[in-house]
């Protein structure tokens, strides 16, 4: 029995660094490409320029507690402001992308990492998400906006972070044709 386990094991230690990073990638476009994508489409502002002129909505969301106290008057807010909105928007469309294409993929994990984490500060700083919606661990109750979900998230990316995109990708590719 123990060698049958043992084989197994083995055989499935094998598979591992072919199929982790492909099923990550696969089952991220399944659940939240769309999900950040819509929420990237909030952000964009009108016309042909709006992927360099955030709208309204995206200050808001980013900087909730500067938006009121400018009074929603957007003209008050400086620079800074458009920066960082502009490069979270960007961030918000081509990181999944990124991620599902596995180009630069250790890389889009990595800032994608790092974009839920501000994220999730904005939601609890900025948005003042608390209580139930923030959660705790080892409750018994794994529904929570931030703590729960957005664990599970970075962990999804975390073996993209350390073993790259996997077969089917276009870093693979890439790498091949480099050698």
């Amino acid at each position: 029995m123990f060698a049958a386990y043992d084989r197994l094991a083995d055989h499935l230690s094998r598979l591992a660094p072919a199929t982790l990073p492909t099923l990550a990638r696969f089952v991220f476009a399944g659940v939240l490409l769309i999900y950040y994508w819509n929420s990237a489409r909030t952000k964009v502002g009108e016309g042909i320029t709006g992927l360099f002129r955030p709208s309204d909505g995206a200050y808001i969301q980013i900087f909730p507690k500067a938006v009121e106290a400018a009074g929603y008057d957007f003209s008050q807010l400086g620079p800074f402001h458009w920066a960082v909105t502009l490069a979270g928007t960007w961030a918000e469309l081509l990181l999944p992308l990124l991620i599902v294409l596995g180009l630069l993929t250790r890389l889009a994990s990595l800032g994608m990492i790092g974009f839920v984490l501000v994220q999730s500060l904005t939601d609890i700083v900025g948005h003042g998400v608390g209580g139930d919606d923030l959660g705790r661990w080892f409750d018994a109750t794994p529904g929570a906006l931030i703590l729960d979900q957005r664990a599970l998230w970075i962990m999804l990316l975390l073996p993209l972070v350390l073993m790259g995109a996997g077969p089917l990708s276009l870093d693979r590719l890439l790498a091949r044709n480099r050698r």
